[in-house]
């Protein structure tokens, strides 16, 4: 049986994914720099050389993202919207109807039909706020990993609140925040409560619930439950969630049953 590769050139991360009918066999990341095609050859090899994969046994390979006209030796090119929608739909059986998904440099909206097509579509490219890189800049300005973002807003017991949409009047605010002693905690807190309005926002009304929350910050649970309180619904996540494009883009190759 063939082995698909779905290569996502995002604004912050390379993501690679190997699928065989259906299934994940192996996925890997780095980061996003210059030589972008040389980084996604070199991430593709330390895959096949953990499968020992035959070049024989791939079935081709299809490149998504920012990047994907980068790299030439793609079979296929998907837009990013088409394999997120793709990767959702068969990463939840099909139960996917509304998508948020949080990019390195924008927020996406995505909303599914009982098929996986794309029926709505919006977008927030204008502005950092709330999407991968500002989250990267809060984490460097409050000098605490990301990872730590979830544990530490839950100990939070300061009413601290981000009022600003806009990246750069937030990191302003974070700084004086921070100059007045507000503990990162309450900081935290307030930097998820302010992406999840902006999520909401874009996301406006009419939309068909539980909402799927994708990309790398999804990760983060802290988020996941700010935007929870926001929009009153149930917001699930993936177990991998900034892996969803890459695998839609592999799922894309796959031959119709």
């Amino acid at each position: 049986m063939s082995v698909y590769i779905g290569l996502d050139l995002g604004s912050t991360a390379i993501k690679v994914v190997f699928v065989e009918d259906g299934k994940t066999l192996w996925q890997g990341w780095t980061p996003t720099a210059p030589g972008q095609e040389i980084l996604a050859a070199e991430l593709i090899q330390v895959g096949r050389r953990s499968l020992d994969l035959a070049e024989e046994r791939i079935g081709g390979l299809a490149a998504t993202g920012y990047g994907k006209g980068l790299f030439a030796a793609a079979d296929r090119q998907v837009d990013e919207i088409s394999a997120n929608a793709l990767g959702l739909f068969y990463l939840t059986g099909g139960q996917a109807r509304t998508v948020i998904n949080i990019g390195g440099q924008d927020l996406k909206v995505l909303s599914l039909d009982e098929r996986g097509r794309v029926t709505d579509f919006r977008m927030n490219d204008k502005c950092a706020a709330g999407t991968g890189r500002f989250f990267e800049l809060a984490a460097r300005l409050l000098d605490t990993p990301l990872k730590d973002f979830s544990e530490l807003a839950r100990q939070a017991n300061e009413e601290v609140e981000l009022n600003s949409i806009c990246a750069v009047f937030a990191e302003s605010e974070m700084v004086s925040l921070l100059a007045r002693g507000v503990g990162r905690a309450g900081i935290i807190r307030a930097l998820f409560a302010s992406a999840a309005r902006r999520m909401a926002g874009l996301l406006g009304r009419g939309w068909e619930g539980p909402v799927w929350l994708d990309g790398g910050p999804a990760r983060n649970q802290g988020l996941a439950q700010a935007l929870e309180n926001e929009l009153m619904t149930e917001i699930r996540v993936l177990e991998a969630p900034q892996y969803t494009v890459a695998y839609g883009a592999a799922m894309s190759l796959q031959p119709a049953a």
